[in-house]
C-alpha cells in the first residue's frame, strides 16, 4: 500500500470510529433514562420474513436486555397461517382485515403461531446471545379472551346483524404473573397472540391488540408497532410524530388517519390512555429500527405521548 492509500484508508478508519463514538455518546442518556424499564414491542411484517431485518431485530432484542431494558415481544404470524392453510387446500376469508377461523383454521393458527413462528423467534433471540422463553396466551392462564363479534347495520334491518367470524377474539383480562416472573428472572417473553375463554376455547387474537392490552397491564414505558410504513404520515405525506392525544384524534375525525394505519392509531391511543408512557409506530422495514427509535433523536417512526401539553419530542426518538 502506497503512503497516499494508507493515509486515506487511516482517515477513514478515524471517521469510521468517530461515528461509533458519535453514536454510543448520544444513546447514553437512553440507556440511563430507560434501564429497567419494559418495553413492549409487536412483532410483525417485513420484519419477519425478511433474513437481514429478522437478524437485526434479534441483535435489537439482546442489546436492550443487555444494557438493562426489559423487552417483552408479541409477535404475529398472517402469512406464515396463510401459507400452511394454502398448502392444505383450505381457502381463507377474511372480515374487516379479520381472519374468519373456524375450528380447523384455529388448529393450524395455534399450530404456526405457538409452535413454528413462536420458536423460530425464540431460536434466534438466543443464537445472537439473549435468554428468550415462548409463550401463548393460554401458558399460565395468562390472556382471557372471549368471541369477537360485528354489528352489522343498514336501513333495510329492523336490527343489527350479529356477524360471527368464528373462534376470533378479544382480550378480556391479562394476567401478567409468568411475564413478570421470566422478566425478574432475566429473561426475555416472546408472546404468541393465542387467547383462551372461560370455557377453555383459543382464540386468535390480533397481535396489535395484545401488545398493547399487555403494555397496560405491565405499565411499560412504552408500546412499540413495527409496521411495513414509515409511520402516521400527514395529507402531505410527510412523518408526523410526537403527538398528544387530542392532536391525534383530531386526525382521525379529519380523515388523515384511515385504512389499515386506524387499528393500530386506536391501539396506540388506548395505551397511552391507559398508563403507557409512550406509543411508536415503527418502520420495521429499516435495520435495527427498535435501536433507533429508543436510543436516538431522530427515530423512525411515529411517537404518541399520553400528554398533550408535554414539550415536543425529537424526530421520533426516545422522549427524554
Amino acid at each position: 500500500m502506497n503512503h497516499a492509500a494508507y493515509n486515506t484508508a487511516m482517515t477513514l478508519n478515524a471517521k469510521s470510529a468517530m461515528n461509533v463514538a458519535r453514536v454510543l455518546s448520544e444513546a447514553l442518556p437512553y440507556i440511563q433514562r430507560f434501564a429497567g424499564k419494559t418495553i413492549v414491542i409487536k412483532y410483525g411484517g417485513n420484519a419477519m420474513v425478511d433474513e437481514a431485518l429478522k437478524n437485526s431485530f434479534a441483535r435489537d432484542i439482546v442489546l436492550m436486555k443487555t444494557v438493562g431494558i426489559n423487552p417483552v415481544v408479541v409477535h404475529g404470524g398472517g402469512p406464515q397461517i396463510g401459507q400452511l392453510l394454502g398448502r392444505i387446500g383450505k381457502q381463507t376469508e377474511f372480515y374487516q382485515g379479520m381472519r374468519i377461523t373456524d375450528r380447523e383454521t384455529m388448529d393450524v393458527v395455534e399450530m404456526v403461531l405457538g409452535g413454528q413462528v413462536n420458536k423460530e423467534i425464540v431460536s434466534l433471540i438466543n443464537r445472537k446471545g439473549g435468554n428468550a422463553v415462548g409463550l401463548t396466551g393460554k401458558d399460565g392462564d395468562m390472556i382471557h379472551a372471549r368471541k369477537l363479534k360485528f354489528e352489522k347495520t343498514s336501513p333495510e334491518l329492523t336490527a343489527p346483524e350479529i356477524i360471527d367470524i368464528g373462534h376470533v377474539g378479544e382480550v378480556t383480562r391479562i394476567d401478567p404473573s409468568v411475564v413478570n416472573m421470566l422478566v425478574q428472572g432475566n429473561f426475555i417473553p416472546v408472546v404468541a397472540p393465542i387467547g383462551v375463554g372461560e370455557d377453555g376455547q383459543s382464540y386468535n387474537i390480533n397481535a396489535d391488540l395484545v401488545a398493547g392490552k399487555l403494555a397496560e397491564t405491565l405499565q411499560a414505558e412504552k408500546l412499540m408497532l413495527l409496521t411495513n410504513t414509515a409511520g402516521l404520515l400527514d395529507k402531505d405525506e410527510k412523518l408526523l410524530t410526537g403527538l398528544g392525544v387530542g392532536r391525534v384524534n383530531e386526525l382521525i375525525e379529519d380523515g388523515t388517519i384511515h385504512g389499515g394505519m386506524l387499528p393500530k392509531i386506536r391501539c396506540a391511543l388506548e395505551a397511552v390512555q391507559g398508563g403507557v408512557k409512550t406509543a411508536h409506530i415503527v418502520d420495521g422495514r429499516v435495520r435495527h429500527a427498535v435501536l433507533l427509535e429508543i436510543f436516538t433523536d431522530e427515530g423512525v417512526g411515529t411517537l404518541i405521548r399520553s400528554q398533550a401539553g408535554s414539550a415536543p419530542c425529537p424526530q421520533g426518538g426516545a422522549s427524554l
